[in-house]
């Protein structure tokens, strides 16, 4: 595994691979590396000839500075992940690298619909930092394929819309890969290892929750179901910001259904100062 720190020196490996007709295949991530990431590696692996990973914390995606100085940082362990995955090429900027003239007047992206909903509504800014980032590390890398995890549903369709909007949508294939889930049904997430011994236990409920949506959810208003789930979340101690059920393919929410429209059940709640997020398709 080859591992690269400036962006230049990067690109121009990664063109000349692509000059020799090798494919490219990207995962990004913020490290604290755990199974559902090394399975996009795996996903690259089966499709490509080079498979490019990075890690950078990204600063401008945290509408809460507390949530970014407590993100987890372990990159000697995820160094070691990856190359035991089977990761080619490890891209690990700093911030001046990927942000040159500072953080302060970056571009603004017309995201539309999906930055007023769900995560757009309660993290203020997000998707505007996801936006910036993945602009930039796709500039740099220009794969052929990029590989994203189904648990941020929403980060995904808003990379997508950002893949169109910058005119690579004819260049690069968006793969998304399932949720991994730990035994017990608790979306893996770089965020759990900031769980109490107590509270990762009550995790789990998110999951459940879910499932009960999944496995109970009938034509008709979704009111109820709702309701009940939110019931769940709030008897194990969860502070909710939502809990919706929403068009799969567009995110407009469903307050009445039809028993034949593809949906998605969504939710995020904290415990104690750990927010927690996760989905499930319905109807696939």
């Amino acid at each position: 595994m080859i591992i690269f720190k400036k962006p230049g020196a990067l690109h121009d490996f990664l063109e000349k691979k692509k000059n020799e007709q090798k494919k490219i295949g990207f995962a990004p991530t913020m490290g604290a590396l755990h199974a559902g990431h090394i399975s996009l590696v795996n996903d690259a692996k089966k499709g490509n000839d080079i498979v490019a990973c990075s890690i950078f914390v990204n600063p401008t995606q945290f509408n809460d500075p507390e949530d970014f100085k407590k993100y987890p940082v372990t990159i000697e362990k995820d160094v070691l992940m990856f190359e035991k995955a089977g990761c080619d090429v490890l891209f690990i900027p700093s911030a001046i690298d990927i942000y040159p003239s500072g953080t302060n007047n970056l571009r603004h992206y017309e995201l539309g619909f999906l930055e007023t909903v769900l995560e757009g509504k309660f993290r203020p800014g997000h998707f505007q930092g996801v936006c910036q980032i993945m602009h930039r590390l796709l500039e740099i890398v220009l794969p052929h394929n990029l590989y994203l995890g189904q648990k941020d549903y929403q980060q995904c369709m808003v990379i997508k819309k950002l893949i169109e909007l910058i005119g690579l949508d004819d260049r690069i294939k968006t793969n998304i890969c399932p949720t991994f889930r730990e035994k017990d049904g608790l979306a893996m997430s770089s965020r759990n290892t900031r769980l109490l011994p107590n509270d990762r236990v009550k995790a789990t409920t998110i999951s459940a929750a879910l499932r009960y949506i999944k496995e109970n959810i009938k034509p008709g208003s979704t009111e109820r179901i709702k309701n009940a789930t939110e019931e769940m979340l709030l008897k194990n101690g969860f502070q909710i910001d939502y809990v919706e059920i929403a068009d799969a393919g567009t995110l407009e929410l469903i307050e009445d259904w039809d028993g034949k429209q593809k949906i998605v059940a969504l939710a995020a709640a904290f415990l104690n100062n750990v927010r927690l997020i996760d989905n499930m398709v319905i109807n696939t």
